[in-house]
């Protein structure tokens, strides 16, 4: 009996992760506090840290809320940290938070309209160059103002929709047939495989422009990433006054991606450059036209309602109406009043995506408390503030690109503004000087993280969709498509960086 309970203790301690993994994370519980007895706090401070961002490079393994929980719950138990400070850190951050909550809950209720545009963009632009530079530009504009998890769930449920119906064909089927599972190439006809291979190219490549557009446009302002916002508020920036400071780097960043672009598809380097198999157009745009038919006056209206929402959502963020929460609780409360949205359980779909990771950062403000309670960052910040200011935000920049690829930049950037806000409240630099350093953390923290699917939550929402094998989109694959965008925009970052914070 003792046994089969262990057995079962074992299979279901953090489900389905590999059986090394549960136990490093259980070996990582046992040596803490045998590590603070003999080393100390600092030293053990120090190896949860690097425990703490095991768990996030290792996100495909296990979602890092349990394992990294865990870590940050013991983490209080042996007394590196309070629960006050840790209460005090999340009270501290309460607008990122509500942002999370309430903002990407709200544009939840958008995705109509959001679809309709890029399936507009996909059947309407024949060439693949100006198509994939649309949806780039799509991307990184509207994560500039919503959300980037949310624009990456259109894309992801604009791509889950054309292959389910062209594959429904391939395989010999009606279009529209019930029962068809998209997921097994079983039943391919022969004919049709190699236009469905070009397809899978055509749409991985696409969503990896998409994906990159919004790290483009997300890094711009306010809005665009939580750790923006984050910034913002230790900085005392509003919405216009973020974007100015950021716009010097951010502008040719964004220029640089777009050429970028449009080079990979010429060359058809990297996985890029494939193009959508006429036979597959012709299908598409005849279940597009047929869902056309079946839009009812109601179905438009709700459209329409949700354009104006949007509008009225740029223009509230744009003269700062209220706090970025706060407006997201108010597209929330219009668009379902609206639109007919009032039972419960409709609503609660909307925070399913925001939820997760919102609870994930209270976590990371758990091990955020830790480094202030235990000072470890102090002798880094202060061994980089020894350096010549002109020296200094290039060097953070680096240090937070490098930190964000293979973590969670939420958390690099969580961590270096929180030292960098301490020196600034001890006379250590002046508030010009803050200000370099705090857009250096914002641009370091947003723009390297995309060389993996670890630094950008739109990425790794990507790779773990149900559309990532049905593409063929592999983690290894991610890396490769995503590096000639890190080399050129982290390149252009940095030497906007020094030349614009010398």
């Amino acid at each position: 009996m003792s046994q089969s309970l262990t057995r079962a203790l074992t299979r279901n301690f953090l489900g389905n992760s590999p059986v090394w993994y549960k136990q490093a994370i259980v070996g990582f519980l046992i040596l803490n506090p045998i590590v603070l007895f003999l080393a100390g706090p600092a030293v053990t401070g120090w190896l949860l840290i690097f425990e703490f961002i095991f768990t996030l490079a290792l996100a495909l393994k296990c979602y890092p809320l349990q394992p990294g929980g865990l870590l940050a719950l013991e983490a209080v138990v042996i007394g590196l940290a309070s629960p006050e400070a840790v209460y005090h850190e999340v009270e501290g951050n309460l607008e990122v938070i509500l942002l999370l909550m309430f903002m990407v809950a709200g544009i939840f209720f958008m995705k109509s309209m959001l679809l309709w545009v890029f399936t507009r963009i996909l059947l309407k632009v024949r060439s693949k160059s100006v198509l994939a530079i649309l949806f780039s530009l799509s991307s990184a504009f509207l994560s500039a103002f919503l959300d980037a998890l949310t624009v990456t769930a259109v894309l992801i449920s604009v791509g889950v929709g054309f292959y389910a119906v062209y594959h429904q064909v391939a395989s010999g089927k009606q279009m529209g047939q019930g029962g068809h599972d998209h997921s097994n190439d079983q039943h391919i006809l022969e004919e049709k495989r190699q236009d469905l291979e070009s397809f899978r190219a055509f749409l991985r490549s696409l969503l990896m422009h998409g994906a990159v557009g919004t790290a483009l446009g997300g890094v711009c302002t306010l809005v665009g990433e939580p750790q923006n916002l984050l910034i913002a508020q230790k900085a005392g920036w509003d919405f216009v006054q973020f974007f100015q400071l950021m716009a010097p780097i951010t502008m040719p960043v964004l220029a640089s991606g777009i050429v970028t672009c449009l080079l990979l598809e010429k060359t058809g380097t990297f996985g890029y450059g494939g193009k959508l198999p006429s036979s597959v157009r012709k299908i598409l745009l005849e279940h597009a036209q047929e869902q056309d038919k079946k839009r009812t006056v109601r179905d438009t209206v709700i459209l329409i309602v949700q354009i104006l929402v949007a509008l009225f959502l740029v223009l509230a963020l744009a003269f700062h109406l209220a706090e970025v929460g706060l407006i997201g609780l108010t597209v929330i409360i219009l668009l379902t009043a609206l639109n007919g949205v009032t039972e419960e359980h409709q609503i609660g779909k909307a925070f399913e995506e925001a939820l997760p990771f919102t609870a994930l950062l209270v976590v990371f403000f758990a091990i955020v408390s830790v480094i202030h309670e235990q000072h470890l960052f102090q002798p880094i910040i202060h061994s980089v503030l020894a350096l010549k200011e002109s020296q200094q935000p290039g060097v953070f920049f680096i240090a937070n690109g490098l930190l964000s690829a293979i973590s969670d930049n939420v958390f690099v950037a969580t961590v270096y503004i929180n030292e960098v806000v301490g020196a600034l409240n001890k006379g250590e630099i002046s508030r010009e000087h803050f200000d370099s350093l705090a857009i250096a953390i914002n641009t370091g923290t947003n723009i390297p993280s995309v060389a993996t699917p670890n630094g950008q939550a739109a990425f790794l929402f990507l790779l773990t969709s149900a559309l990532a094998p049905l593409i063929r989109l592999s983690y290894g694959r991610m890396v490769w498509m995503a590096l000639p965008y890190t080399l050129v925009m982290s390149s252009v970052a940095l030497v906007m960086v020094l030349i614009n914070l010398h």
